[in-house]
């Protein structure tokens, strides 16, 4: 991993930790450009990130009791599937395209016949069995969008398995974190949305905040029915990981960052939106 240079301004990474199994070519996506091999090894290496995932995890489990939601789709699950913390679903699917991840997800899943896992891009398994002609209660997009060259084509090859009542939860970095805004006004970095070291090494393509990530879930057909931001993350994932070795971040810290939020409101380290599918893609 290289080292890092300035403190605040590195963008975080994500989101990410015998089931049915199912694996299918990747041909043609528009994701198919990523050397996932290479991903899967970085993002393994990142420091601070379990933790990053394990307060993502808390939000999204959060969403889908609230929603109770039985049937669930997790599209990219990293190594740390959503059913590793939420249980009450009757039927499960991943569809995750890295190898090493869809395994993983396959062996923590072990012989529960509710999850089934395919090894594919999202894009390409919505057109075939066993996605097509299905829908879901709640669909989730964790940490992904960011990482993706075209976010606007996942998000729509996702409305054929929606229904009226589905809800979208997705989830990515913000661009406004409290830790970007300090290494803007350290001189650290001159613009909140360029792409840092570290979101190039993880092959990511773009740095939201909430109103550009509602602009594209506009265009992609969906309705804003929620928003909000997540845990107070004052520096760079180095420097929290360094905080955490020394054992000043403890669990009462960590608790007390995601609590924090709600007194500095849109400027945590993350941020999501919960969605509904329009009636048709927006045009503008």
């Amino acid at each position: 991993m290289p080292s890092v240079r300035c403190f605040p301004c590195e963008a975080h990474d994500f989101d990410r930790p015998m089931a049915a199994r199912m694996d299918i070519s990747t041909t043609a996506s528009s994701s198919a450009s990523r050397d996932l091999a290479r991903y899967e090894r970085s993002y393994q290496s990142a420091s601070f990130e379990p933790t990053q995932a394990a307060l993502r995890k808390r939000v999204v489990t959060t969403q889908l009791k609230l929603w109770q939601a039985r049937r669930v789709l997790e599209v990219g699950c990293g190594m740390a599937p959503i059913f590793t913390d939420y249980r009450e679903f009757s039927k499960l699917t991943i569809v995750e395209p890295g190898r090493h991840f869809a395994e993983h997800a396959r062996h923590l899943a072990g012989t529960d016949d509710r999850i089934l896992v395919i090894q594919d891009f999202l894009e390409n398994a919505t057109g075939s069995a066993p996605l097509r002609g299905q829908t879901f209660d709640a669909i989730l997009v964790s940490g992904l969008l960011h990482e993706i060259p075209e976010p606007q084509e996942l998000l729509q090859a996702l409305r054929p398995l929606c229904t009226p009542t589905t809800r979208l939860h997705v989830n990515v970095p913000n661009a406004r974190s409290l830790h970007r805004l300090l290494a803007l006004e350290m001189g650290l970095i001159d613009d909140l949305y360029a792409l840092s070291d570290r979101q190039r090494m993880l092959q990511q393509h773009s740095t939201f905040d909430l109103q550009s990530l509602t602009d594209l879930c506009h265009r992609a057909g969906y309705e804003v029915i929620g928003q909000g931001s997540y845990f107070i993350k004052p520096f760079a994932h180095a420097q929290m990981q360094q905080l955490q070795d020394i054992g000043m971040l403890d669990e009462r810290m960590l608790d007390g960052l995601m609590g924090l939020e709600k007194h500095l409101p849109g400027l945590g380290s993350e941020i999501y939106l919960n969605l509904r599918v329009t009636d048709r893609p927006h045009t503008a």
